[in-house]
């Protein structure tokens, strides 16, 4: 009687925190924040993050990361991480966040081998598992690749591209809706990341190419499995069917990828598109892999594309 009493307590218990979430997710971002705040929780990428390393869990192990998620915000990274990381052989912890940023704080600052070692304590991990993390800022930041050779020479790294075009439309959009500033600082630094040619040669420095695995957004959508059993390839791992149980497309549409659309004037597209052109068209000459005609602003930029197709008046995928 008590047993079936103490169940129902949990039960009920559970009920309330689940609506309790519930709720809070409703809340406006910037009331989350300031809620989150208050009880002094804060993400890694803000200010007030504390970045001592957590205790191992019992069996568990640290070590530098087994592969590490570089880029690109608003291309789809978390997506392709929580799909990934359905993988028996790879392994999350639900209290870590996919984003360590730990990086993010060096730009002016000392990185010392205790910093090394204590980035090595982020990837705790059961005996005989993978675990990596996966922090999109990291692409376009200059000092990541020499600081992450240093803590991690050996990792895998991923990363995910989109339209720059469209990957620009969804990382304003994104900073609307979390109501962050959106000013002249804010749009040069949305720019500025879509210059994959230009920022991928910082990490072909530090790192061997067959370190790096690229993808393209657009293929992963159009083709997840045969996307997903080529990154578990790269990493080392037999496919699994774990992983490619349904639904892998329609979870990109659920997991914030997309934003609500920012309208672009005919006149800014075009302006983007010419920006872009040059470093899209020495992206696809160095990795033959990215088929542009997968980008609709690029399109016309792919061999054997009509030159009078602009492209620029293609929908968003």
């Amino acid at each position: 009687m008590w047993h079936c009493a103490a169940v129902a307590a949990a039960d009920y218990s559970d009920r309330l925190r689940g609506q309790a979430k519930e709720q809070f997710a409703k809340l406006p971002p910037g009331l989350r924040r300031h809620v989150l705040h208050g009880l002094g929780r804060y993400a890694p990428w803000e200010a007030g993050f504390d970045f001592t390393p957590p205790l191992p869990a019992p069996g568990e192990v640290t070590g530098p990361p087994d592969f590490v998620g570089i880029g690109v915000q608003k291309c789809g990274t978390t997506w392709w991480y929580d799909r990934i990381m359905t993988h028996p052989q790879l392994y999350a912890r639900a209290d870590i966040h996919k984003e360590r940023h730990y990086f993010d704080r060096f730009g002016a600052a000392a990185f010392e081998q205790s910093d090394r070692e204590a980035y090595a304590g982020w990837f705790p991990r059961p005996e005989g598992t993978l675990t990596g993390e996966w922090t999109p800022d990291y692409f376009g930041l200059p000092w990541a690749p020499l600081l992450l050779r240093g803590a991690a020479p050996d990792t895998r790294l991923l990363l995910l591209l989109r339209d720059p075009v469209e990957r620009f439309r969804s990382g304003l959009a994104h900073r609307r809706r979390m109501g962050e500033p959106s000013g002249p600082a804010e749009v040069n630094d949305a720019v500025q990341r879509g210059f994959y040619f230009r920022l991928l040669n910082d990490w072909l420095l530090q790192f061997d190419r067959r370190q790096l695995h690229i993808m393209q957004y657009e293929r992963c959508v159009a083709d997840p499995a045969g996307q997903l059993r080529a990154t578990f390839e790269f990493l080392g791992l037999e496919d699994s069917e774990l992983a490619h149980r349904p639904p892998l497309q329609s979870a990109a549409h659920r997991g914030g990828t997309f934003e609500p659309p920012l309208e672009l004037d005919p006149t800014v597209r075009r302006r983007l598109v010419s920006l872009y052109s040059s470093d899209v068209v020495s992206l696809a000459r160095t990795l033959p892999s990215i088929d542009l005609r997968l980008w609709p602003n690029f399109a016309h930029l792919a061999p054997g594309a009509s030159p009078a197709d602009d492209g620029v008046d293609v929908p968003s995928p």
